[in-house]
């Protein structure tokens, strides 16, 4: 278990496809003066970039240790808790909360492992695509009349959010103590389970309609474990390759 502070060492800010480079330096000055350090940024249009450097205003560590993905999938290897933040409500997303119960969440599971806050491009916030990658939706309860935040600025109110929570956290409460599935092993069991579907006709690729994003809105909500993912995955491979019944014992 890692203890107070050092609980912000587990977080990772993950910013998708970020227009203005200057957003990036003022996200990484933001979570410099909550003590947060892991930056992660995936498809940015120009970074490294000077007016990301000038924006950071001190904050260049955090810049010079940034992490950058192609994918969203490859900016949350090795987590286990992914929390997507919007600014609106979707049609079919997962479970929202607040940001408050979003951060006292991610502070609850980065006990045991790498935890990320997902925030999307700012004109349009996150996609569906890159929310399915996520287990949980938060929401900063702005003002409804002008709800427009500064992607930087939503990233200061994340980080001082993340502080408090864990200054003001007592310990883990979670009693299991079976390890969760990564976010890599998630993603390799729905695409097992989607190839299991398509093979046996339940799922028609021309038209898959949003089959697939109900099923990982359904496992999201189930926070599975590592032997369950290989469960599930033992019977996908038994649905593929399936074998006779075993005879029963004579009496």
């Amino acid at each position: 278990m890692t203890s107070k502070l050092n609980l912000l060492q587990q977080i990772r800010i993950v910013l998708c496809q970020t227009s203005h480079p200057g957003n990036i330096g003022a996200a990484a000055r933001a979570m410099k003066t909550m003590g947060l350090s892991q930056l992660v940024l995936v498809k940015p249009k120009s970074f490294p970039h000077a007016e990301a450097t000038a924006m950071a205003s001190g904050a260049t560590d955090i810049l010079d240790n940034t992490q950058v993905c192609a994918t969203l999938a490859e900016a949350l290897h090795g987590t286990t808790l992914a929390i997507g933040m919007s600014a609106r409500r979707r049609e079919l997303s997962h479970e929202l909360v607040s940001a408050r119960t979003g951060v006292q969440r991610a502070i609850e599971a980065a006990h045991d492992a790498p935890v990320a806050i997902v925030f999307g491009t700012e004109m349009s916030g996150l996609s569906n695509a890159e929310l399915d990658h996520c287990q949980l939706l938060a929401m900063i309860p702005a003002n409804p009349e002008y709800s427009s935040l500064n992607l930087a600025a939503a990233v200061q109110v994340i980080s001082y959010e993340l502080r408090m929570a864990v200054l003001d956290h007592p310990g883990p409460t979670r009693t299991e103590s079976a390890p969760l599935a990564t976010s890599e092993e998630i993603e390799r069991l729905y695409a097992h389970l989607e190839q299991v579907l398509i093979e046996i006709g339940f799922l028609n690729p021309a038209q898959p309609k949003r089959l697939m994003q109900r099923l990982r809105r359904m496992y999201g909500r189930a926070r599975l474990e590592k032997e369950e993912v290989n469960i599930l995955r033992g019977i996908l491979s038994a649905t593929q390759t399936p074998r006779p019944p075993r005879p029963s014992p004579e009496a």
